[in-house]
């Protein structure tokens, strides 16, 4: 993959959506963008636990999200073949002015350079428009699946007495996680919680497929953080970009 995805959320609009919902005690609407000077609403939660919870990955590890994302990873292969088709011809013409320069008149290599122009920014259209298609459709996907699961991590830190639960999709210093343990992170408990409810089965993997290792710290939308972070307690799900 040549691309990362683009951060779906971000801390403030997770945590205005969850006060909200504890509050109402309904689902969530669409969430809006969070405005910078928002203030989060208060709750009604008196447990004083601390807890963490890397929102991206409860919804990339979820079984519906991980049925999901693979869906739209084979309904974009079309494009992904297409912009490789044009980024190969693309590199032959530019490899035919190479080798060819000196023995093209003027006007021949005029024209052939003319042509690479327009195929590359042809190309560069194409590419930053499935970018951008690619990550809406991604935006949607978690969305939907963040509307879902919000409530019943509201429901989930009232039952076990948590008074904080911060979210560490965005490793330190962008996120404000320097460093928490294992020990109170509730992503596993979160994910398990939302798959019994969802009802979507696990997707079965190919027979013969690696199995990743439980404690892998590997975001794929994220880069590795530099700093200690929480550390996930399952495997996150390969989210599809195009190429």
């Amino acid at each position: 993959m040549t691309s990362k995805l683009v951060r779906i959320l971000t801390a403030a609009a997770f945590v205005i959506s969850v006060a909200a919902l504890a509050q109402t005690g309904t689902a969530a609407s669409p969430l809006p963008a969070a405005p910078s000077s928002a203030t989060p609403a208060t709750t009604n939660a008196s447990g004083s636990k601390f807890g963490t919870i890397n929102v991206e990955q409860a919804i990339f590890l979820s079984n519906e999200g991980q049925r999901d994302f693979e869906v739209l990873s084979k309904k974009l292969e079309p494009k992904q073949t297409e912009l490789k088709g044009m980024s190969d011809e693309l590199e032959s013409l530019k490899k035919q002015l190479n080798t060819q320069s000196d023995k093209l008149n003027d006007d021949a290599r005029a024209t052939l350079v003319k042509q690479i122009e327009q195929k590359q920014k042809a190309f560069e259209r194409s590419m930053q428009d499935a970018r951008d298609d690619a990550q809406n459709q991604q935006n949607e996907i978690a969305q939907r699946i963040l509307q879902k699961m919000a409530p019943m991590l509201v429901k989930y830190a009232g039952d076990n007495g948590y008074g904080v639960i911060i979210d560490t999709s965005n490793p330190w210093p962008q996120g404000p996680v320097l460093w928490a343990g294992p020990a109170v992170d509730i992503t596993k408990a979160i994910v398990e919680g939302y798959n019994a409810q969802s009802g979507v089965p696990a997707p079965v993997k190919p027979i013969g497929a690696a199995a990743k290792p439980a404690g892998s710290t590997t975001n794929p939308a994220t880069k590795p953080a530099t700093t200690p972070a929480t550390k996930p307690t399952t495997p996150p799900a390969t989210k599809p970009t195009p190429k």
